[in-house]
């Protein structure tokens, strides 16, 4: 007897551990750009993630009675660890990386049922929990050492906090927040002093660098990663054409914070995407639009991650409405008298 399986007939040339090999490699630049920029910090966030990532990976897989070595193959806890560590600043301490990975592969992925099953990007949302639990450890950014001495960033991965208060500041998006509040804008060009701040336009450079290479090798597709950017460039361009001395420029909004990140590398996680191109377009226009309105009324400088994960919830319902036509089945139904 012949077996008989439901279409379409379709073969997938990449399996998961080598589309989440291409996702490292595009993480590369970013990397050694932070590591440029502030040390060696960012690099030890990194490993330090990824060993935790992998060895709670493991643990949840054997209370849940999984081959270990199979599913950690796949790559999926690397990626979450590398992403959790490059959101992170150079001087998070290394409870502070235990906290997230711990909640990012536990909470976010196992606890739904693994890869595949969670609703929310686990690296994502332990970025979001780190934030609001520990605001001051997340937002010690560096200022002044540019980039900072191995002791130091040894010493700040040690929870040794003396030095790092004094040279720790503003990430650009903050000190314009701040000066705005303050109505202490002194200049607010296209390219302004705040895109001066050593690093920030190389980092979000590097991210898109990584970014295009993902689109060149087909990982992802360019429905969310444009949409997002078109919609956080158009609003800001309005509001800045508006009153340019109140609003930032488009120029900030896209080349600092995590915005290519956001847009290249956390929106497009194909489990808590839409999987139709016009949802992936609604989807990542709706983020765009979330981040211009929280960086720019919120209380978070930044906003990505919250945006994200707020989309994150709409995605079930965006596919629920936006459902493709089924293959082998007309747009339309058929009435009864078409059938007769």
């Amino acid at each position: 007897m012949f077996a008989t399986v439901s279409s379409p007939h379709t073969y997938q040339k990449r399996n998961t551990s080598q589309v989440m090999r291409q996702v490292c490699y595009a993480l590369l630049p970013a990397l050694l750009t932070l590591t440029w920029a502030f040390g060696l910090g960012s690099l030890l966030n990194v490993l330090w993630c990824v060993l935790l990532a992998i060895t709670f990976e493991a643990l949840c897989l054997k209370l849940r009675h999984k081959p270990i070595l199979f599913f950690l193959k796949d790559g999926s806890a690397i990626v979450t660890g590398m992403l959790l560590g490059l959101a992170l600043t150079p001087y998070a301490p290394w409870w502070l990386s235990v906290i997230g990975v711990l909640f990012a592969i536990v909470i976010a992925k196992h606890l739904y049922g693994g890869l595949g099953q969670n609703p929310f990007n686990p690296a994502m949302i332990a970025y979001a929990l780190l934030l609001v639990s520990f605001p001051v450890e997340m937002t010690r950014w560096p200022a002044e050492l540019l980039p900072a001495p191995p002791e130091f960033t040894w010493q700040a991965f040690t929870g040794d906090f003396v030095k790092v208060d004094r040279i720790s500041g503003a990430t650009p998006l903050d000190a314009f927040k701040t000066s705005a509040q303050q109505q202490a804008i002194t200049d607010n060009s296209l390219w302004n002093n705040y895109l001066n701040i050593e690093g920030w336009v190389a980092i979000n450079l590097a991210f898109a660098l990584g970014g295009i290479y993902l689109l060149a090798r087909k990982i992802i597709t360019w429905h969310i990663p444009v949409a997002f950017l078109a919609s956080l460039a158009l609003l800001s361009t309005l509001f800045f054409a508006w009153d340019n001395g109140n609003y930032a420029s488009p120029l900030m909004h896209l080349l600092t914070g995590a915005t290519m990140m956001g847009a290249f590398f956390i929106a497009t996680d194909p489990v808590t995407a839409p999987s139709s191109h016009l949802g992936r377009l609604i989807y990542g226009a709706s983020i765009g639009v979330l981040v211009y309105v929280i960086r720019t009324w919120g209380g978070y400088p930044d906003a990505v991650a919250f945006a994200v994960l707020l989309l994150n919830v709409a995605t079930p319902l965006i596919d629920h409405l936006l459902q493709p036509r089924t293959f082998g089945h007309d747009i339309k139904p058929i009435s009864w008298r078409e059938k007769s």
